[in-house]
């Protein structure tokens, strides 16, 4: 069974320049999947509004209601 601790360890038997670009690699890709998951909410959001199940607010309005929470 691969593991975070194993593969960390794996990792680490690797040199320098490999550990780095493993990790800029890792770090884009992490990027990239935010950025999915960002343009994914936005599609529902904007499906929910055009489906009038979400209505507009203001920016006072919506610090006043994230307030009362």
């Amino acid at each position: 069974m691969v593991t975070i601790g194993s593969t960390l360890e794996d990792i680490m038997k690797l040199d320098d320049a490999s550990r780095e670009m493993l990790l800029e690699i890792l770090q884009k890709r992490q990027i990239e999947a935010r950025r999915d998951d960002i343009a994914r909410n936005a599609k529902i959001s904007f499906k929910e509004y055009h489906s009038g199940k979400t209505t507009p607010v203001t920016a006072d309005e919506a610090i006043k209601k994230l307030e009362a929470l």
